[in-house]
């Protein structure tokens, strides 16, 4: 087997803006292993200031990993323990020698058949620019609508949902927010109190991760139910379940790129079952390359709650795939192949 890599700068058509600040590109490693006639793809894409692998070492790292692949080494003693996004690749990839096509899981059975529901997600902008973003991802065909929300003025915020909701009702449309961690603790139950009018089915990550005390009273009493994301980053299972029975959420968020890959998130998947809990996925904003990898691994799942896929449409360089969002689902498009070069 070998192993190679290679950089792609993926760049935003607009600034991607979230509580934690304003991204204009984003960094995408595209991991390539080839046996033989095979080769096979993984992406590891961190999030600067988010994922805990995100630091000068990266690709250094890589590179290693790569070059310990070349010389023989098992691919069960490449030294990752640090670095979730390049479990994430280098696992997505060795499944794919492993296929009999060249991603994941077998393209023939992708979605087993099924698109994927998935919610519309609203970046954060003005208040009359995400109404349109709303709206126009409704007259597309969603009816689960994501909201971030944290950087404006939160009354404003408040009246730009009561003006969605004058038009769409909770029978109509899910509203889903997400806070990235934007509440303080002298302010997040009172906060989701007033949000909870507008008939929220979640709220995500509402105060910043590692503060646990805190969360487990955020979430007894919010009427609002409460999903954990950026809080599941860097623990071990282990770890994990004590949280979660110390906290007691409602959902987890599962990114697979930033918890360490599919076996990672297979755990989870278990621990939330085991602890009666619900879960969805997310990408976290990956070419279409890591996206279709996490969409194939979660159409295993038959998971029926709308997942966060279906990010690529933000770049302006993206890879051309088979993925396409229509109606409020991700498809597969068998008929339309990968950009040359890629599969």
């Amino acid at each position: 087997m070998q192993a190679r890599y290679f950089k792609h700068l993926l760049q935003f058509k607009k600034p991607a803006r979230t509580s934690r600040g304003e991204m204009q590109t984003h960094t995408a490693w595209i991991v390539v292993l080839t046996q033989g006639s095979k080769t096979a793809y993984g992406e590891a894409s961190p999030l600067p200031g988010l994922s805990i692998d995100d630091n000068n070492e990266f690709e250094k790292q890589l590179q290693l990993c790569c070059n310990l692949i070349n010389d023989g080494a098992p691919a069960e003693l490449l030294p990752l323990t640090d670095y979730p996004a390049l479990r994430f690749a280098f696992e997505s990839a060795l499944m794919g020698i492993k296929q009999e096509e060249s991603f994941c899981y077998s393209q023939n059975t992708f979605y087993r058949g099924t698109p994927i529901p998935i919610n519309g997600l609203v970046w954060m902008d003005d208040a009359e620019a995400m109404l349109l973003q709303a709206y126009e991802k409704i007259e597309a065909g969603f009816d689960c609508i994501k909201f971030k929300i944290g950087a404006l003025d939160f009354d404003e915020e408040c009246r730009m949902l009561e003006k969605f909701r004058s038009k769409f009702g909770a029978f109509t449309i899910e509203i889903r927010l997400d806070a990235n961690g934007a509440f303080n603790a002298d302010d997040a139950v009172e906060k989701i109190k007033d949000l909870s009018r507008f008939d929220i089915h979640s709220i995500e990550q509402p105060i910043k991760p590692g503060q646990t005390e805190l969360m487990q009273e955020v979430v007894k009493k919010s009427n609002i139910p409460v999903a954990l994301d950026e809080e599941l980053i860097g623990l071990s299972i282990i770890e994990g379940e004590k949280l979660l029975k110390q906290t007691q959420p409602a959902y987890l968020i599962l990114k697979p790129t930033l918890i360490g890959g599919l076996q990672a998130a297979d755990a989870w998947v278990n621990l939330a079952q085991k602890l009666g809990l619900g879960w969805w996925a997310t990408s976290a904003l990956e070419s279409a390359i890591g996206l279709n990898i996490i969409a194939q691994w979660v159409s295993s799942k038959q998971n029926p709650l709308p997942q966060g896929l279906g990010t690529g449409g933000l770049y302006t360089n993206n890879f051309e795939s088979p993925l396409e969002v229509a109606s409020g689902k991700l498809h597969y498009l068998k008929n339309k192949g990968w950009q040359t070069g890629i599969a």
